[in-house]
């Protein structure tokens, strides 16, 4: 596996290399607006989920559908993958490639682990609820907002797993670093949205 290097191969890495360079500082900050346009993206999908929520079409109602047991234990794996993408970039900024990869890796598990507990939910509501895409108005708001975040969830950790291939290959550069350090603004982002599907999905329709 490589070590953390320059983009040349020579010298010592910057504390923060993945603002090292131009081109690094401009993919942060397209990024952060590239996470703007996607949290307009997801408004626009809670606004029509609440506008929905409540026509069930004599279908089962979120306060009937949906096991709070379940969804915490969703939202506790997440955030504590948000967690460690911490670790990760605690570890770039101290050049720990070893250490880098590890959490890197753990990150992936917890998201699998997210995917799969949201699989089961999606396949219990279905065949065991008959609560499926077209029950109702509510059916499918509901799924186009979940699903949508589990499609952003899956691609993170694709992503991440991509990644964790291109440490190993060229270790930690100036060019590497920066790629991860936006993966880790795009997984914390999809946390915070579940943080907020979680309040206005489940609890909010398990209590109304």
């Amino acid at each position: 596996m490589a070590n953390a290097h320059t983009e040349h191969g020579k010298g010592q890495l910057p504390h923060y290399p993945e603002k090292a360079t131009l081109e690094g500082r401009n993919k942060i900050l397209a990024f952060w607006l590239f996470l703007g346009g996607e949290a307009v993206l997801f408004g626009t999908l809670f606004a029509t989920f609440l506008t929905l929520r409540n026509q069930t079409n004599e279908g089962p109602t979120a306060a009937e559908l949906f096991s709070l047991p379940i969804t915490a234990a969703a939202t506790f794996i997440l955030l504590v993958s948000s967690l460690t993408s911490v670790f990760a970039i605690q570890a770039l900024h101290r050049h720990k490639v070893k250490e880098l990869i590890i959490w890197l890796i753990i990150t992936v598990a917890l998201g699998f682990g997210f995917l799969g507990l949201e699989i089961y939910e999606f396949y219990e509501y279905m065949h065991k609820d008959n609560f499926g895409l077209t029950t109702s108005a509510f059916s499918s708001a509901f799924y186009t907002l979940v699903g949508f975040h589990g499609a952003h969830v899956a691609f993170g950790v694709m992503w991440i797993g991509v990644l964790i291939g291109q440490l190993y290959k060229k270790g930690l550069t100036v060019v590497t670093a920066p790629k991860i350090y936006v993966s880790a603004m795009y997984w914390h982002f999809i946390d915070v949205v579940w943080v907020f599907i979680f309040t206005v999905v489940y609890l909010l329709g398990k209590v109304g």
